[in-house]
């Protein structure tokens, strides 16, 4: 498996087709087989990039630092998005795929050409309730205990896919290395930086917000709230957990394929 070096450690990414960069970036714990039958489809039009987050299958990451937040994953991105030498890509990004891809768009414009979220993360109005439930989450523990059976409930499986990611996640969950990162990833996620909001404005790069509505991560509420701050966002609802495009590949072809070529039309031929 290639690998990018980044401040993190070696990242593994795999590459289908030729073309338009299509990248495709994880959630927590999971990792790029999540998107597996995505990058088959996309491969037969554009250059299709799956990417391992470090300690994630096979990035192997910098050894102490697991620690690394959501913040830190936006950073090996743009390690990434130089070490491929990509010119401006399209991203799609799931939970905190999501919100490295949208930060990169906000920080590196003319790095992106459009954005998929898919449940993402960076766009939440927290509330008093919704901190209380996710601090405990922040102890390895905690997590430990918790997200091995939490995983079927925001995957909300439909597929065999679905239910072998569900079954791999799970078992890394349970894990004390993969409590750990996702301790790291859940403290990260009440820290400031992980606040999009009122840098929303500066994203001029097309986004479509891909959301599941079975999901209690994110739930159905938090795709409006995203699309409120997001300007110009389209926003598309998908009867199934946190991993949309696993759940109802059809369906996240109908709305994403137009999306994308429309962005690639713009391009080629531009005003």
């Amino acid at each position: 498996m290639p690998t990018v070096p980044t401040r993190a450690g070696e990242v593994a990414y795999e590459i289908k087709g030729d073309g338009v960069p299509i990248v495709m970036l994880h959630a927590t714990l999971h990792d790029r087989r999540d998107y597996e039958v995505v990058a088959t489809h996309f491969a037969e039009k554009y250059k299709a990039i799956s990417v391992d987050w470090p300690w994630h299958c096979d990035s192997k990451g910098t050894p102490g630092r697991e620690s690394l937040g959501a913040a830190g994953f936006a950073d090996v991105l743009e390690d990434v998005v130089v070490g491929l030498k990509l010119g401006p890509a399209i991203f799609v990004g799931n939970s905190v795929g999501g919100f490295a891809a949208a930060r990169l768009a906000i920080t590196h414009p003319d790095q992106v050409r459009g954005l998929v979220l898919v449940n993402s993360g960076g766009f939440f109005d927290w509330t008093p309730w919704s901190r209380l439930l996710t601090r405990p989450l922040g102890s390895a523990v905690v997590s430990r205990f918790i997200m091995p059976r939490l995983v079927p409930r925001y995957m909300s499986p439909q597929t065999d896919h679905d239910q072998e990611i569900t079954r791999r996640v799970a078992a890394i969950a349970g894990t004390a290395g993969g409590a750990s990162i996702a301790a790291a990833l859940w403290r990260s996620f009440l820290h400031p930086s992980h606040d999009l909001r009122s840098r929303a404005k500066d994203l001029k790069a097309p986004v479509l917000l891909a959301w599941g509505t079975r999901d209690p991560i994110f739930p159905k509420a938090a795709g409006p709230m995203a699309q409120k701050y997001i300007p110009g966002s389209q926003l598309e609802y998908f009867d199934t957990g946190h991993v949309v495009f696993s759940s109802k590949p059809a369906e996240f072809y109908g709305a994403v394929d137009p999306f994308i070529e429309s962005i690639v039309a713009d391009n080629k031929n531009p005003a």
